[in-house]
């Protein structure tokens, strides 16, 4: 992993760790405006890994709906 890849990756677990403490679910938006400004390319992947870590969260707690659902339908 490049020097790019490992801060974006890092900035974009800070940043949701602030967003759930804050309740700011947009913060990643202004820190990506923030980078914008300094370096496209850090942005970019920044960007990309906040994409990545939402849509897996979003994943995961779809998965554990299903598996929470079927268990309940199913009779003891």
């Amino acid at each position: 992993m490049g020097t790019i890849d490992t801060l974006a990756a890092k900035l974009a677990e800070d940043t949701l760790k602030a967003q759930r403490i804050t309740g700011d679910d947009r913060l990643f938006v202004e820190v990506g405006t923030v980078l914008a400004a300094a370096s496209q390319s850090l942005e970019e992947a920044y960007l990309t890994e906040i994409r990545v870590r939402l849509a897996e969260e979003k994943a995961r707690a779809f998965l554990v709906n299903k598996v929470k659902q079927s268990r309940a339908e199913k009779p003891e």
